[in-house]
Order: structure tokens, then sequence, then C-alpha cells
């Protein structure tokens, strides 16, 4: 009896951690037919609402890893703060966003390798007199980021004396905000910054020659933590499209150049 009893208890662990270990898996979403995305809207050239709906960096990559799959896409858009708890709570199989892996947000999401990698900074207006950082780095200076990104804790971190002002969105409304004098500086990644500004006046904004942190930081795709295979599908939907020369093709069109703009 009491071998019977552990051989039940057994099976019963077996089965609980099967369905645990299976929700949100590669095999669930094909069994779909629908891969569905958590994406930030207001972040061209990422992802963006274009004339014929999403498009983007993030919007290609995820839209050839569906076609891998052979299923449906679904872009759901989200605030930045709210793409992690979309993943958490389900409603996204995937988070696709120019997202840096950190410690702590490792304890809640697992991220695949990184996609590219790229390097805070701080830009302001091409008149100001902030040189280095340490122009930048005093209490009467206000220095726009992103609420919850990495800019947010590096800006801290780095201009400690400065006057932190947060906003929520894409990085497109700290340069706004610059150029409308709310803010003094901003800080955010390299090339969110250099994106965007073919779409303001020439020479409006600069960035300081130093960048800020140690090198450079990864950006990648995340999944939950129980999404074990499509966490390894994705790392080897990457590798494919390197060797292919896709994934060449869909940076140089999207980060690399303002072509795009002309289709959307």
């Amino acid at each position: 009896m009491k071998k019977l009893v552990l051989m039940l208890f057994a099976v019963s662990l077996a089965v609980f951690f099967t369905g645990i270990c299976s929700a949100g898996t590669l095999s669930e979403i094909v069994k779909r037919g629908e891969l569905r995305v958590a994406v930030q809207s207001g972040a061209p050239p990422y992802a963006f609402i274009g004339k014929d709906g999403h498009a983007g960096a993030m919007v290609d990559f995820t839209k050839g890893m569906a076609e891998g799959m052979g299923v449906k896409l679904k872009v759901l858009d989200f605030d930045w703060d709210g793409l992690i708890p979309a993943l958490l709570s389900g409603k996204a199989d995937i988070l696709a966003a120019d997202m840096t892996p950190t410690l702590k947000r490792a304890l809640k999401i697992s991220f695949a390798d990184p996609w590219i990698e790229v390097q805070p900074c701080v830009f302001t207006k091409n008149g100001a007199s902030y040189k280095v950082l340490e122009d930048v780095n005093k209490p009467e200076v206000t220095v726009g980021v992103l609420l919850g990104s990495t800019g947010e804790t590096i800006a801290k971190k780095y201009l400690p004396k400065a006057k932190i002002k947060s906003y929520k969105g894409g990085g497109r409304m700290i340069v706004q905000a610059l150029l409308a004098g709310h803010v003094d500086a901003g800080v955010n990644d390299d090339l969110a910054v250099l994106t965007v500004l073919p779409d303001y006046p020439p020479n409006s904004v600069r960035l300081l020659d130093k960048r800020l942190g140690q090198g450079k930081d990864p950006l990648a795709f995340a999944v939950r933590h129980d999404s074990v295979n499509l966490l390894q599908w994705v790392n080897l939907y990457f590798g494919t499209i390197r060797s292919s020369g896709d994934y060449d093709k869909t940076i140089s069109y999207w980060l690399k150049g303002t072509e795009w703009k002309k289709d959307y």
C-alpha cells in the first residue's frame, strides 16, 4: 500500500510539473495557431503603427518567427512598464522590445541571446553648453529618461547630482521633451536616439562624445521562465537568419538608414 501511495504521488507530481512546464511553450503556440508578441508600438524603428498596421524591426523579426512556426502573428501593444506584466500574465508568449537583460529583470523573465548591442549616451540640444558628463551632473540640470528603463538606472548612477525626470512611453518622448525645453538633457541608448533624429530639424540634437557605462549593453527578446523550448527556438531562429543574411538585411533597413520612412 505504501509503495502504491508513493507511486501515485510521484505520478501526480509528474503531471503537475508537466502542466507547469508546458505553459506558454512552443507546442502550445503551434497548437493554438498564433504567436502572441508584446511590443512597445511608440518606439520606431523598433515597433510602431504604420499605414498598413504594425511595423518595425521587432515586428519583422517576429513575423519571421511566426512563419517559421507555421502560425499567425498577433502583435500586442503596451507601454514600456506594461511589457513584462503582459508576458508574466500569459497575454504574450514573447516580449519583443529594445530591452536590456539585467539581473533584476532576469528574476522574473528569461532572456534569449542578445540580438544587438547598444551603448547608453547623454544627448542635449546642439546649442547647449554641456560638453562633458561633469557639465550635466549638476543639481540645476534636469535629465529626461524612460520610466523603468536601463537608461533611468544608469542616469541615476552616473549623474547622481542631476534632477532625473522620468517619462512613460518611447524614447522619442525624451527628444521631444528636450526640444520643448522640459529637460536640459536626456539619457537613452545611442541607437534609439540616432534613429529618431532624422524626424527633427537637422543639427538640433547632439550626443556627448563620452558614453555612459563600462561598455555596450545587449538587447534581447524574452519569454517566461517556464518556456524553455520556446527560448531555445528563438535562439535558433536568430542563428538561422544570421546565417542566411536575413538578419543583416533587417538591421540595415530599419536601424542603419532612413529609407523605411518612405515606405511607412
